[in-house]
């Protein structure tokens, strides 16, 4: 006789493993699926975030940037760093052991909830059953009450740059890097591209990152993403080249040439390895059967409803198979919300404030409307900004850039946005992200005590200077 679970999660990712987690703690009989191997042929629950993605990167970027600071900004300090030197190896294996402690922590997690694990590939069938294929090649067929989709996404691939697993990686590729390549080459300067740019940039890498874009970061407040790409190109010396689309690529040895085009014409570069980061998809492939009767969007996406129903009553899809940002936290919070909707409680995700994070040096950080937005739209609005130049923590800490960014209605002084750019601003963000779900006014951050000195002391001046009161900058002069 068939398994049978109130509740069958295909995939173990943030979205997944939150949702079995919380399925499990409101008394559904929950398992998950998942068909990840580590390295040494085991499952690996987490998904791409905890394996390949959100966790290994920010270990990397962590080493790096200590590493630069070793090389160039301790002496402010007074603390004099003869010749450091970096022990690639070390600092993989440093990564690839968070990675572990972490994975494991989730079946740590699935025992002390009572979660079920799986192992193998999920496929949905009709009448809500998952067929799971065993990494032996077995079948077994699961009976589900409900089912939700969760099977994350996988890097894009472009025939100009097609990978071959060694001078042309994908972000999986470029964690594994057993050396400092000379020359770095990277296409995408989004989220992923900065942040795997910034890793090996730190190192010692010549770091050029191609665009297609005309604008860098297009979604982010373009204020922010103007003193963002000056920091980069000028002071960090990332070559960011906007509006070049890559045409081709030649692999000649231990080398690579891409060639591109921008506003000049046809132009060519060579690097030593080159890393292609245009953005992820959907992994759907092989997960449905014909008759399952759930309907997929031209892109991939499986479409559902604010809520994540799809249209097969008890089945549900969330995360990175579904609409809107590809964040782990988002996933996360549709995780818990279509868990609680299954219990039968009311659910709702705030789309509103979920806030997005680069992991640069420094941070970029926003949640809610930016200015451009706020003008297509027609909304009056006003703006308040405090620097971290004059911020005491800030020049204690021996890091000034960039500001914090505060945009509220004109006409009530709710808050529309909060865009942070500088140290700490992943951690920053989350006080905007609380005052937009509390539907908070400017005012409200005014009246708002903030610890002295602290880096969010930006956030209290620049909900001032939102109405010109600003106490620890000169505020413009008010026209009589």
């Amino acid at each position: 006789m068939a398994q049978q679970f109130d509740v069958v999660v295909i995939g173990s990712g943030p979205a997944g493993y939150i949702a079995a987690i919380k399925a499990a703690q409101l008394g559904l009989k929950s398992a998950c699926i998942e068909k990840w191997l580590d390295k040494e042929g085991k499952t690996s629950l987490g998904g791409t975030c905890l394996n390949v993605g959100c966790i290994p990167s920010k270990a990397l970027l962590e080493s790096s940037e200590k590493y630069h600071q070793a090389h160039a900004e301790l002496k402010d300090h007074g603390i004099e760093v003869s010749d450091p030197k970096i022990d690639i190896a070390k600092m993989l294996e440093r990564k690839d052991k968070i990675v572990k402690q972490l994975t494991g922590g989730i079946g740590g997690l699935f025992k002390a909830n009572g979660v079920t694990s799986i192992e193998g590939m999920g496929k949905l069938l009709a009448n809500k059953q998952v067929e799971v294929t065993k990494h032996d090649g077995s079948v077994e067929v699961i009976e589900a009450k409900n089912v939700i989709l969760a099977m994350g996404s996988v890097p894009v691939d472009i025939p100009p740059a097609r990978q071959d697993g060694d001078i042309i990686v994908d972000s999986t590729g470029a964690l594994e890097f057993t050396e400092v390549p000379k020359r770095l080459g990277v296409i995408g300067a989004g989220v992923i591209g900065l942040e795997l740019g910034s890793v090996w940039g730190r190192l010692g890498a010549e770091v050029t990152i191609l665009e297609a874009q005309e604008k860098f970061l297009f979604a982010c407040d373009q204020q922010i993403a103007k003193d963002a790409f000056k920091t980069f190109t000028k002071k960090q010396g990332l070559d960011i080249k906007l509006g070049a689309r890559v045409t081709g690529s030649e692999i000649n040895g231990k080398e690579v040439t891409v060639m591109y085009q921008d506003a000049e014409g046809e132009k060519s570069q060579t690097f030593d390895k080159l890393v292609v980061c245009v953005g992820r998809r959907p992994f759907t492939e092989g997960c449905f059967s014909d008759d399952c009767g759930v309907d997929l969007d031209e892109r991939g996406f499986v479409f559902v409803d604010d809520q994540c129903k799809t249209t097969v009553p008890g089945v549900y899809a969330i995360g990175d198979v579904v609409r809107g940002p590809m964040l782990a936290h988002k996933g996360m919070e549709e995780g818990m919300m279509v868990a609680e909707l299954i219990a039968g409680h009311h659910a709702q995700t705030n789309y509103d404030a979920i806030p997005s994070v680069i992991y640069t040096h420094p941070e970029i950080a926003w949640v809610g409307k930016t200015e451009e937005e706020l003008k297509s739209e027609g909304v009056k609005y006003k703006v308040g900004k405090m620097p971290f130049a004059a911020v005491g923590r800030a020049m204690a800490a021996n890091d000034t850039t960039g500001m914090v960014k505060i945009i509220a209605d004109e006409e009530t002084d709710r808050l529309l946005g909060m865009h942070v750019f500088g140290l700490g601003a992943g951690e920053i963000i989350a006080q905007g992200v609380i005052s937009l779900e509390f539907a908070a006014s400017a005012e409200d951050l005014q009246l708002t005590c903030f610890a002295h000195p602290t880096m969010s002391e930006a956030v209290h001046d620049a909900a001032l200077s939102v109405d010109g009161i600003a106490l620890h900058i000169a505020n413009p002069r008010k026209r009589k």
